[in-house]
C-alpha cells in the first residue's frame, strides 16, 4: 500500500513529467496519479474511493478559471491539501493562494529540493508558501472579508460564478449545468447576496481579482528536471 497518493494536475504534459519526477524523487513510495485539466481533477477526486492525500494544482490548466477552480476544489473537498504551483511568482499570486486555502505554493522555477520541501512540511499537516519579496502590490479590490465571501458559496453557486465571470449567459450556463435556467437565476440572485452586490457586472469587476493572467513565457519544466 503506498505511503501517500498525490495529484498532479497540469495540462504540460512535460511539466507533469517533471512534477511526476519530483515527488518520485522525494516520497519514492507514494502513488502517483495525473490530470490534465480541472474537470478530470474533479472526477478523480470524487470518484477515487482511497482517498488523495495532497493536490500540486496548476492554476492555469483547462476548467480552473483563475481561484474559482481552487475554491471550489476547496469547497467540495476541504480534508485535501492543495500545493499551488504556478510559473507566476509574483506576491500577490501568492498571497491569494494562501488567502483562497491553498496549503503550499511552489513556483514552476524551484528547484526539486524546494519542492520536496513543500511536499513534506504539508504531508506533516504544516503549511509552506516563499517569502514574498519587498511588498506585496495594494490589493486593487480592498476587501479584507472577500474570501470568506466567496468560500460561502456552495460548490454549484461557484460553478454559476465561474460561468457569469467567462462572460455567458443564463441559459448557456443552465444547459453546462444541467439545470433549468430559472434555477440559474435563484443562483445568481443568492450570489448577489452573498457578495454585497447587485448586478453581473459588479460580480464581474469584484470576480477579477479571482482571474489569473496566464504568463507569456510559461516554462515547461523550469529548474524541476524530468530527466
Amino acid at each position: 500500500m503506498p505511503a501517500y497518493r498525490i495529484l498532479i494536475a497540469d495540462d504540460h504534459p512535460l511539466m507533469r513529467a517533471a512534477l511526476r519526477h519530483a515527488v518520485a524523487q522525494s516520497l519514492p513510495d507514494a502513488a502517483l496519479i495525473e490530470a490534465g485539466n480541472f474537470d478530470q481533477v474533479m472526477d478523480i477526486v470524487g470518484s477515487r474511493r482511497d482517498a488523495i492525500d495532497l493536490i500540486l494544482l496548476d492554476l492555469h490548466m483547462p476548467g480552473m478559471n483563475g481561484f474559482i477552480g481552487l475554491f471550489l476544489l476547496r469547497g467540495e473537498h476541504p480534508a485535501i491539501p492543495v500545493i499551488v504551483v504556478s510559473a507566476l511568482e509574483d506576491g500577490m499570486t501568492i498571497q491569494r493562494s494562501l488567502e483562497y486555502g491553498a496549503s503550499g505554493f511552489v513556483p514552476k522555477s524551484a528547484p526539486i529540493e524546494t519542492i520536496s520541501e513543500a511536499l513534506h512540511a504539508v504531508l506533516e499537516g504544516g503549511d509552506w508558501f516563499p517569502a514574498i519579496e519587498g511588498e506585496a502590490p495594494p490589493d486593487p479590490v480592498p476587501d479584507s472579508d472577500f474570501a470568506e465571501r466567496i468560500a460561502s458559496l456552495t460548490p454549484q453557486q461557484l460553478r454559476v460564478l465561474s460561468g457569469i465571470t467567462a462572460g455567458k449567459l443564463n441559459k448557456q450556463i443552465a444547459f453546462e449545468l444541467a439545470v433549468s435556467e430559472a434555477t440559474v437565476k435563484a443562483h445568481v440572485t443568492v450570489i448577489l447576496r452573498k457578495l454585497g452586490l447587485h448586478s453581473r457586472t459588479q460580480v464581474i469587476i469584484a470576480a477579477g481579482r479571482l482571474v489569473v493572467e496566464a504568463p507569456r513565457d510559461e516554462p515547461v519544466a523550469g529548474r524541476i528536471s524530468p530527466a
